[in-house]
This record gives structure tokens, sequence and C-alpha cells, in this order.
């Protein structure tokens, strides 16, 4: 591939990408341009490692969310919603974000069932595609879907 080429295909998927990396980010616009600009050297970077086999939204997408996983390997877990409420202290999502208590409820799970979520329900991957790009089994993301959910709803008390 190109760097034109290249060029062409960050500027049909950027805004995608960084939609993806916010929603994983829970809001956090700063934490998800560093990791959409991280990827996206990333990307050129491994560009001999690219096969126009298959999607490129799906390959950008996967070194993001190993860039996600990367950035957030040292970080742990929060329990509550109110947890991650005090430990941002209102500054990092806006406060008149639509979905800002999904989003510190996403927060509160482990990086995995966050990406399953986040491709499944807010970019509209199937399974087999989640399985691709998070390295992981068809199984697995049935299983991190599922977790997820049930405690997204245990959160936000639906």
């Amino acid at each position: 591939m190109t760097r034109e080429t290249f060029i062409a295909h960050v500027e049909r998927e950027q805004e995608a990408l960084r939609g993806f990396l916010l929603a994983l980010c829970c809001g956090n616009n700063g934490d998800a341009d560093d990791l959409a600009q991280d990827a996206l050297v990333k990307a050129y970077l491994s560009l001999a490692g690219y096969q126009d086999k298959g999607k490129f939204r799906s390959w950008l997408f996967k070194i993001a969310h190993n860039t996600f996983l990367n950035h957030k390997a040292g970080c742990r877990t929060l329990e509550s919603i109110d947890e991650v409420r005090t430990l941002i202290g209102g500054t990092e999502a806006d406060a008149s974000f639509e979905h800002q208590d999904l989003y510190l409820a996403l927060r509160t799970l482990p990086p995995k069932e966050r990406s399953a979520i986040t491709l499944f329900y807010m970019n509209g991957y199937s399974i087999k595609e989640i399985a691709t790009i998070t390295d992981s089994t068809e199984d697995a993301v049935k299983k991190q879907l599922s977790r997820g959910r049930d405690k997204l709803k245990a959160k936000l008390q639906l």
C-alpha cells in the first residue's frame, strides 16, 4: 500500500476510529485522541504486514484495540459509578454529555468486556469480526458480551 492510499484510508476511517476509542476511553477526549494518534503511527509503521484481503477498518481497529489494552494494562478496574465519579471529579467527560452514565458504567468494566460491548453495540461489528479484532474466540466474545451486559444492567439498574 502506498503512502497516499494509506492517507486516503485513514481519512475515510478517522472519524470511526476516534468514535471507537472515545467509547473505549469512556468519553475522555484527550485519551481517545492520544490513542488514535498512537494507533495511526503503529498502523503506518506496520503497513508491510497489511494484506489487502480484509477490511482496512478492522485492521486499524485491531491495532487501536491493542493500543488501548496496552495503555490500560496498569489501570485498575473500578467497582462503581460513584467511584468513577469521585476519581474523575467531573473533569474528563463533559457533564452535559448525553450518555455520561453509560460511559461511567463502561469504565467499571474490564477492558476486554468494554471492548466487546463497544464494538458490538456502538460500532455494529459481528461476533466473528470482534473475535478477529480482539484476538479472541467467538465463544470468548459471547461470554464477554454477556458478562458486560449483566454488569452494565446492574450498574445502571435497568
